[in-house]
């Protein structure tokens, strides 16, 4: 078996009754500002035992009840329902210290669980399970140090959150640049912010990680205290413990300038033309974009647009050709980040499942372009005719080779950091409904990969030597393709810091 396919495995066939004594066993280990959930449904033995159908037992034998609570939905609730999976019990800590009591029940009875922040990602269990479901949902300090110019992130936040208390500071901690991302699985896998080409990942303006470790240990990592750990904790996700805190640098940041264009079938070869010399010409650290091809309700292709500036107005020539192409929608202006972070088009119907995958380009050239182009067109409506309703899109994000350069140390992720040697991620996303696709939907997502990678190679780009950006990376392709040469280095420290494996209960991306 593949290694995502054992944990599959793992987690589905752990008896739930084992599961439901350990939520009993956390739930008497935790002190009193944390919490812990359980299922509504129709229990009535169980109702009777507590008397009421809003309760049910912690256990048979315990005369302990625990209220039902629509906590119990939002904890395992993520952005896709792909992603999305009961629990036995939902646990809500609060402190570090609780922390470290879940984990070591979690090891010492090898139960499987999940870590959730804000439920953006789109791999089946990789933030959920039928186990012990952990929300970080009280983690969610914001404590900004006008002297040392540094944000204490609380690693339950989302950070649409994060910018609207700190835009009256005028100051930002760079993260998700889309609606409803969470701090810490975003932190951890790397992330590309709004102001990266001036400043880097978000990884690289982390200062201290604030870890419970495997072993329950509390501990703050620095660069400096535990060099190794520092540079797994930026980048391998969660294999080294449950981060609870991070403390990054702070930027000055007032308005913004930018928002979305939409441009119909007619005006995408002109789009093409403008987004290949962006990514060529421009130089500007305050210009970003995120672009994209998908189809309308007509099965006609689209191209859409992000723009950022940071400032209230850019500099005459940055966006005018993006500006003179003609549109079909328009949101364009002076604003905060906290609206134009809104304005991105994330919003799912209920039910929707998904997936990201992710290639790695050199650099996006007119063939690339033609060739997602190309994609969209060819699979739009092959998964339509899989189920009607169903999407196909492909996004494409353009930055300066400076950009991994602003980092001046290893980090777990990305493998490559040179300026000679750029690299700028894809972003597949397709979504349909029914749990009966999901299995054809993976692989039409590995089929569209497998054909961009042979045109990038026609096209001059050796793109299988390119590390993959894990928050975009599709469950099935293998960590050698994330971390490459760091594996090694990643592995001695798994080997130290989690010999039983804990960590392993859980999902995400795995070192082996």
């Amino acid at each position: 078996m593949t290694s995502w396919k054992t944990a599959f495995a793992f987690a589905s066939l752990f008896p739930a009754t084992l599961a439901l004594q350990v939520c009993t066993e956390i739930q008497q280990a935790v002190s009193a500002a944390s919490a812990v959930y359980y299922p509504c449904g129709n229990l009535t033995l169980e109702f009777e035992a507590c008397g009421t159908e809003n309760q049910r037992p912690l256990s048979a034998a315990s005369g302990v009840c625990s209220p039902c609570s629509g906590n119990y939905d939002a904890n395992n609730a993520h952005w896709v329902a792909s992603s999305t999976q009961d629990a036995a019990c939902t646990v809500e800590p609060a402190t570090a210290a609780d922390v470290s009591a879940i984990i070591k029940l979690l090891g010492k009875t090898r139960t499987p669980f999940a870590v959730k922040s804000g439920g953006h990602a789109t791999n089946p269990g990789y933030s959920s399970t039928p186990g012990v479901q952990i929300s970080l949902t009280r983690f969610n300090a914001i404590k900004y140090d006008k002297k040392k110019e540094t944000v204490v992130l609380g690693a339950g936040l989302i950070w649409d959150n994060v910018y609207a208390e700190l835009e009256p500071l005028g100051v930002v901690a760079p993260g998700g640049r889309v609606p409803g991302v969470g701090v810490a699985g975003f932190t951890l896998g790397g992330g590309y912010n709004w102001i990266s080409n001036g400043v880097g990942l978000t990884i690289d303006i982390v200062l201290e990680y604030q870890l419970v470790t495997p072993k329950g240990d509390i501990e703050s990592v620095t660069a400096e205290s535990n060099p190794d750990l520092f540079f797994a904790l930026s980048g391998a996700g969660n294999n080294f413990g449950i981060v609870t805190q991070f403390t990054f640098q702070a930027f000055p940041l007032g308005q913004v300038w930018g928002g979305l264009l939409i441009h119909e079938a007619a005006d995408i070869a002109e789009f093409n033309t403008a987004f290949a010399n962006f990514a060529v010409k421009t130089t500007d650290p305050k210009a970003s974009i995120v672009s994209g091809f998908a189809l309308d309700d007509s099965g006609n292709p689209i191209a859409a647009n992000i723009m950022f500036y940071d400032g209230p107005e850019p500099p005459a020539g940055v966006f005018d050709e993006f500006l003179a192409i003609k549109n079909i929608s328009s949101d364009i202006s002076a604003r905060t980040l906290t609206s134009l972070v809104a304005s991105a088009p994330q919003t799912l119907p209920p039910g929707t499942r998904g997936y990201f995958n992710t290639m790695s380009f050199f650099e996006y050239t007119p063939a690339i372009l033609d060739a997602l182009l190309n994609e969209t067109k060819f699979w739009g409506p092959r998964v339509a005719e899989v189920e009607a309703g169903a999407l196909a899109g492909y996004h494409m994000e353009p930055f300066l080779s400076t950009l991994y350069t602003h980092n001046s140390s290893d980090t777990a992720w990305p493998f490559l950091r040179s300026e000679s040697q750029r690299f700028v991620p894809l972003q597949m996303q397709f979504t349909w409904n029914s749990p009966k696709h999901d299995t054809i939907m993976r692989e039409f997502m590995e089929q569209s990969a497998a054909h961009l990678t042979h045109v990038a190679n026609e096209d001059g780009q050796p793109i299988q030597q390119l590390p993959l950006y894990p928050n975009y990376g599709l469950f099935s392709i293998p960590p050698e393709r994330i971390y490459g040469t760091n594996l090694p280095r990643l592995r001695a420290i798994k080997a130290k810091v989690d010999p039983q494996d804990v960590m392993g209960l859980a999902g995400g991306w795995k070192l082996w």
